[in-house]
């Protein structure tokens, strides 16, 4: 069982600040961006369309997968950002797909694991290089099928044991691990 020290130190771990990609043209028209105050806040503006550009968040989920021995499954990312560090099985949302069918789709195609999502385990942000924010849903999996394999954006997939976790990419991440702990704990308390 993880200490409170360990504990504090995964989710005290703090992400840099990034700065976005540089949107240059209007996604509808073609049209060159400038940035002007509209609505009460400096947006990119089409002049072509006469009209802000609203920047959002992407959404993203992942999933808390746990074994029976209590070990978490981590994949070690073979992409940027974070390249060769270990995080939960996830990734972008796609159209017509929702939270929980994406945290299971990435799983699948991450750790070779199909699974079932038991609860929400929060939503936070985190900081993107290229989005400038990501909106990220956490779940946890207790109920899945197969053998840990590495496929898609990831080198390595494996179960840790949670006192013995290695460095977690993402300060989200760390937030839904920490969730997670949380409940079990508190579940075993009381």
């Amino acid at each position: 069982m993880p200490t409170d020290a360990s504990l504090t130190a995964l989710c005290t771990q703090s992400a840099p600040a990034l700065t976005p990609k540089k949107k240059k043209h209007c996604m509808f028209c073609g049209g060159a961006l400038s940035r002007r105050f509209v609505e009460g806040r400096d947006r990119l503006y089409c002049e072509s369309c006469s009209s802000p550009l609203y920047e959002n968040p992407v959404p993203a989920s992942c999933v808390v997968v746990v074994d029976e021995e209590e070990r978490l499954l981590l994949v070690k990312r073979n992409v940027p950002p974070k390249e060769g560090m270990w995080c939960l099985p996830g990734g972008f949302m796609e159209l017509h797909e929702s939270p929980e069918e994406a945290a299971i789709r990435e799983l699948r195609e991450e750790a070779g694991v199909c699974g079932r999502i038991e609860t929400l385990l929060g939503v936070t942000t985190n900081p993107n290089p290229d989005y400038g924010t990501v909106l990220l849903m956490g779940f946890l999996v207790r109920h899945w099928t197969g053998v840990p394999v590495a496929g898609d954006d990831a080198d390595d997939a494996r179960f840790f044991p949670l006192g013995e976790l290695p460095e977690v990419a993402f300060q989200s991440h760390r937030h839904f691990i920490r969730n997670y702990l949380l409940t079990r704990n508190a579940h075993a308390a009381g």
